[in-house]
């Protein structure tokens, strides 16, 4: 790469390249740099049609050398023609530098995006600088800022007066227009850390303070904004854990209602394998469904006497289907279907394993549970109190089910 001394009566600056913000402080530190030992780094130029140089990079430099009236600079001369390259090597030459702001950063971003010229995308750019998607999209969402807030933004993360950082921003970006910029301008006026930024950007989000009331804080500073979110959190922590307990008091109340129902449904199958063990109540199990029981012990039972143990289950119906009441038509299959119903009410017992399962359920779970119960508890005694009529009816002969 040959470097050679041009004269600076030669050479344009470009006015379009990304960075166009030079602090006096900083140029006048380079002035004396030079001064002292010489330009360290030349600057880029590619040749123009007309015999002249235009900048690439080292716009900073070229002005420093003018100021000291110096005749010639030493540059690498480009042949690059590219339009999109040569702006992309600019920006990869300046974020090398101090002094880029990320405004001037977002700008050469957003030139590179939407500019007919360039018609980039953030895919190619972050392939092209070697940066991460997310460090061009961050980059881009500062220009949603006012140019008062804009003026203000600089490098690095040092928390300065009248200043702004990158970091200080973001926080703020989301929020409607209205309250970004006043914001902005508090927070560096006020010098407000990363982590108070954010927790006064949640003040200005939250949905439930009204837009008149956010209106009234911006009167407020930074350190009096920071006391509102702390003691407007504190309110509305104390407020949801008020609620959750009304809630959880009233889900008990609802439990403990939906229980006492439950158990009173499920009282008439006292007798029945299963449903007292649901109720919590013990059961005689010798006197239900047995099937070790003899076959003809249900038929001795008397028509329309009282249920065992005050049971209304299988006992019951089943002594309803005594042989002196039905005739032999009648009867065909009637023990089979009678035996599965028996089987049926059997394979709902629950084992003590099912038991304290079932007994881990929530309050709503378990109440349904036991509404079903109470319901089929209640057919079964409507079925056995019609078995029940028909047999005490003049033979059967003018009894009909309903």
């Amino acid at each position: 790469m040959d470097i050679v001394q041009l004269p600076l009566h030669l050479i344009d600056e470009d006015k379009d390249q990304p960075r166009y913000r030079f602090g006096e402080e900083s140029l006048q530190e380079l002035m004396n740099s030079i001064e002292e030992l010489g330009l360290l780094s030349p600057i880029k130029v590619r040749p123009m049609p007309d015999g002249r140089y235009k900048i690439i990079y080292g716009n900073r430099r070229y002005k420093a050398s003018v100021a000291l009236n110096r005749t010639t600079i030493p540059c690498i001369v480009s042949n690059l023609t590219d339009e999109t390259e040569i702006y992309l090597e600019q920006i990869a030459e300046n974020l090398t530098r101090e002094g880029f702001t990320p405004i001037e950063e977002a700008e050469a971003f957003d030139k590179l995006l939407h500019n007919p010229r360039f018609n980039s995308s953030v895919k190619f750019l972050a392939g092209k600088l070697g940066k991460p998607e997310s460090y061009i999209k961050n980059k881009c969402e500062l220009l949603k800022f006012g140019s008062a807030v804009k003026k203000l933004v600089v490098s690095g993360t040092q928390i300065r007066k009248d200043q702004l950082t990158e970091d200080q921003l973001l926080p703020l970006k989301d929020l409607p227009a209205e309250y970004r910029d006043s914001l902005a301008l508090i927070m560096a006026r006020d010098e407000m850390p990363v982590s108070d930024v954010k927790k006064i950007a949640k003040l200005f989000k939250d949905k439930d303070i009204s837009d008149s009331t956010k209106a009234k804080l911006l009167f407020k500073t930074g350190p009096g904004l920071l006391e509102t979110w702390s003691t407007y959190r504190l309110n509305k922590q104390e407020k949801e854990a008020k609620a959750a307990a009304a809630q959880e008091a009233a889900e008990r109340k609802a439990a403990g209602q939906a229980e006492r129902q439950a158990s009173e449904s499920v009282a008439p199958l006292a007798g029945v394998s299963g449903a007292a063990d649901v109720a919590g109540e013990a059961v005689p199990q010798a006197q239900v469904g047995r099937p070790d029981a003899p076959a003809g012990d249900a038929a001795q039972a008397p028509v329309g006497s009282a249920p065992v143990n005050g049971s209304t289950g299988p006992a019951v119906v089943q002594a309803a289907f005594s042989a002196d009441a039905l005739d032999e038509p009648a009867l065909q299959g009637l023990e089979d279907k009678l035996s599965r119903l028996q089987a049926s009410l059997r394979a709902a017992e629950l084992s003590p394993r099912e038991l304290d399962a079932f007994k881990r359920l929530d309050g709503q779970a378990k109440s349904a549970w036991v509404a079903r119960i109470g319901d089929a508890a209640d057919e079964m005694e409507r079925f056995a109190a019609k078995w029940r009529e028909f047999a005490r009816s003049a033979n059967g002969e003018t009894a009909a089910m309903s």
